[in-house]
């Protein structure tokens, strides 16, 4: 009896070192990336998953979010929207259509109706994945990874709330393409105590003097540059925002957004000079893509990435 009660609390208290051992682990790495985003200069490359691993879940859906952490990126990004009865879930388009096998808008929905649809994978085949609340994606990435809240400026104040309650907030990248003065206006009591990053169109007239302006302001952990051409004279010279505290974001999703130099120029084409080799040079150290795993192969080879 004597052993069994000495076994019985070494595998008690095992259990208990292994579970704060995991957490202790867990909590250092988003300590680590929380540092590492504000830290502009550091030659490695942060990797952002566009709204998760959708290629093996769907997208936008805790499982996608879990296989991203999983493959080791640092950022996850999701796309905001709001229920009926005003509960911030995650759905990227208007409408729940295309990702779901139901029909209309979020805001057709209370979040008890809108949880009996079932996302779809990128075939089109309905899943028995449900459509996912930001409470439950903060939950589920808590001490983990980072998150980039897209789609989300009309729902700066609900999401902050979220963040709040689950004690998140260092974890999430609010973003918009609105200039200071609006944001200032429309969020004059959160601006300066959420982790911000401004979305600039380097083809638009005025981009520099938008970087500059909210420089002055509230310093954004980041920009992040959008461009069709590869023409803008901020492309060859950019050390300037970096010097003022602020990463460069550049996703690789699509040529629209980058002139070209995307994922599919990497992966399909098997040119990565011209791609992401092209967007790193080009200044970018934060890159958002729908290759994750090619991307983190790719950058770990390099020593670009832990």
């Amino acid at each position: 009896m004597y052993l069994k009660n000495i076994k019985a609390a070494a595998s008690i208290t095992w259990a208990i070192l292994l579970y704060f051992t995991n957490s202790y682990a867990q909590a250092t790495k988003c300590d680590s990336l929380i540092k590492q985003l504000h830290q502009p200069l550091d030659r490695h490359i942060m990797v952002a998953a566009h709204r998760g691993d959708w290629r093996d879940a769907p997208e936008n859906s805790l499982l996608a979010f879990k296989y991203a952490m999983d493959i080791g990126v640092d950022i996850i990004e999701l796309d905001l929207n709001k229920t009926k009865d005003g509960i911030i879930v995650i759905m990227h388009d208007q409408t729940i259509d295309r990702t779901t096998d139901g029909k209309g808008s979020p805001g057709d929905y209370t979040l008890a109706e809108l949880k009996k649809f079932h996302l779809k994978n990128g075939l089109g085949r309905v899943t028995v994945n449900a459509i996912p609340t930001l409470q439950e994606v903060m939950k589920l990435i808590k001490g983990k990874i980072l998150v980039n809240l897209d789609k989300s400026y009309l729902y700066y104040n609900e999401a902050y709330q979220v963040l709040k309650t689950t004690g998140t907030l260092n974890q999430a990248i609010f973003k918009t393409t609105e200039a200071y003065e609006t944001v200032r206006n429309q969020y004059p009591a959160i601006i300066d105590s959420i982790t911000f990053m401004a979305v600039i169109d380097l083809d638009k007239p005025g981009a520099k003097q938008s970087i500059e302006n909210y420089q002055r302001h509230i310093k954004p952990v980041a920009f992040e540059l959008n461009f069709g051409k590869d023409t803008s004279a901020i492309l060859k010279s950019n050390r300037f925002i970096n010097r003022n505290g602020a990463r460069i974001w550049i996703n690789s999703l699509w040529a629209s957004l980058n002139a070209g130099h995307d994922d599919d120029t990497a992966v399909d084409l098997g040119n990565t000079k011209d791609s992401w080799e092209w967007i790193i040079q080009h200044g970018a150290t934060i890159i958002q893509t729908d290759r994750p795993r090619e991307l983190l192969r790719y950058l770990r080879k390099r020593n670009l990435h832990s």
